[in-house]
């Protein structure tokens, strides 16, 4: 089983592919990474004019920083990680005790490093642990460089490279949560958010994003409270993502706290805190859609701020319609944060996102950070005095109001998959679920759009998984598309409708 850097590093299940031995075979790759002539000739460095965040280029002398989660033996594996590159004569900061991921990245940016290693396999089940690469710009590690980094990798897998004879370079100890800390206090209003009576309840899943929201915002009028706020491994038997059917802990404690609906907010975060999801009093979730809406809204409205827009395909048209009423430039990109961190590199980024809950903001660093997003949240609902239906009911009055859901199918084969999603893309219906088809897109996958709404398939390219997305002005109509898809996917109706 060899290792295989995707698009935000390499997992795999702990004691099977992630082992040891095949860790400290990553970490060597990334040393030599680091130490290849080539590096700075990739295209990824360079100073764009009017960029959010200039790309830097940092030789390897420069130090990496090593951090991870709460997963098991995820700080074993960090030392085993930080042992092999050091050994390479690069300069090594060791993390002191876990933490999210968008600390690492920032402590990149802190210390001038040439990167960071982070040992966490994000919101992938418990019996999983990851590898992600964060380089200079503190962010994932765009196509190019993780193409490069691919190449260090099967050369290290076949052995074919000779280990370093040098004197090892120092392991240093440092912690990333004060200088993180300094940073989210810096980014947003905490002492609006204190002043008001708000019921805020912190989810942080057990995972790496735990002990940071409930300080930041003692000393007021609002109250706190953390739940699976513990170190377990196990992540209590659910996986650590901030989705709906995950949450039910979050919607009980929520329902648990005394004050009305609106005066009650729940934030969760996924296991390396860089994805966020929330609540209400009531128990409704808030999507990732909803939440960058808001937080959009929030920035411009409020805040002042501007610049572009950027998000992903399978991401909502809520966000495109926000940026065009706002007049700020707007970018669709494929699926995956590496290529909103490209438009952030390269221009005046605003605001980025993508559907799974990973969203990054301007004057801060081109990174998805749960923490800061749940946080702009509440600060959002305190500037306005208001609830969280209140606030979105607002932003639904400009734009319209939408939702959304997506479902993953599992086909008996990669080659069914793609040939399903091949006749869709050359042969398109002209309706679909009883909708009339007014555009076919393939940015990444097939999206068929309707005057009010549409539907994305979009393969896996790793498994013989097709994941089927679809927005619309109403949940009945999601379930209906999402229905029809499936059933024309899994061959139990024609393609053409």
């Amino acid at each position: 089983m060899s290792i295989t850097f995707g698009t935000d590093g390499w997992r795999a299940v702990i004691a099977d592919g992630f082992t040891f031995e095949r860790v400290r075979v990553a970490a060597r790759a990334v040393a030599r990474y680091l130490q290849w002539d080539g590096r700075q000739q990739l295209g990824v460095y360079r100073e764009a004019p009017g960029a959010s965040y200039p790309s830097p280029y940092r030789p390897a002398s420069a130090g990496v920083v090593v951090g991870y989660d709460t997963r098991f033996l995820s700080d074993r594996f960090a030392a085993a990680v930080a042992e092999e590159i050091a050994a390479f004569g690069i300069p090594v900061w060791l993390s002191d005790a876990f933490g999210p991921t968008p600390a690492f990245s920032l402590a990149v940016r802190d210390r001038q490093a040439a990167a960071s290693v982070i040992l966490t396999a994000s919101h992938n089940p418990p019996e999983y642990n990851g590898l992600k690469l964060k380089p200079e710009y503190a962010s994932s590690g765009l196509p190019a460089v993780m193409s490069a980094l691919a190449a260090f990798v099967e050369r290290e897998e076949q052995d074919t490279l000779a280990y370093p004879d040098i004197a090892g370079a120092p392991v240093e100890r440092f912690s990333a949560r004060a200088g993180f800390v300094e940073e989210i206090a810096r980014l947003v209003d905490l002492d609006r958010i204190r002043a008001c009576p708000y019921r805020v309840v912190v989810d942080p899943m057990y995972g790496a994003g735990q002990g940071i929201v409930a300080p930041l915002l003692a000393g007021g009028a609002v109250h706190v409270e953390e739940i699976r706020g513990t170190l377990n491994p196990t992540f209590g038997g659910v996986n650590p993502e901030p989705i709906d059917r995950n949450l039910q802990a979050l919607a009980i404690a929520l329902r648990s706290q005394s004050g009305g609906d609106g005066l009650r907010l729940g934030i969760a975060l996924d296991g390396d805190a860089d994805r966020v999801g929330a609540m209400d009093g009531s128990g409704r979730f808030y999507n990732s859609h909803e939440i960058f809406a808001i937080m959009l809204w929030h920035l411009v409205e409020r805040r002042g701020w501007t610049g572009g827009v950027v998000k992903t395909f399978s991401t909502s048209v809520m966000v495109e319609r926000l940026a065009k009423r706002f007049g700020l430039p707007y970018y669709e990109t494929p699926i995956g944060f590496k290529y909103i961190v490209e438009h952030m590199l390269a221009d005046d980024i605003l605001i980025g996102g993508e559907e799974s809950g990973g969203i990054g903001i301007k004057n801060h660093i081109p990174e998805r950070d749960g923490i800061l997003s749940g946080l702009l949240l509440l600060e959002a609902a305190a500037w306005e005095g208001e609830s969280l239906p209140q606030v979105l009911a607002r932003i639904q009055e400009m734009v319209g109001q939408f939702a959304y859901d997506r479902i993953d199918l599992h086909l008996p084969s990669r080659e069914v998959m793609q040939s399903f999603v091949q006749r869709l893309q050359s042969h398109a219906p002209a309706s679909f679920a009883g909708h009339k088809v007014t555009e076919v897109l393939d940015l990444d996958g097939v999206k068929l759009v309707f005057s009010d709404g549409w539907i994305l398939f979009r393969p896996s390219g790793t498994e013989p998984v097709l994941r089927i997305y679809a927005e619309a002005p109403s949940v009945e109509m999601v379930r209906g598309l999402l229905e029809e898809g499936r059933g024309q996917a899994t061959g139990l109706k024609e393609v053409h409708s």
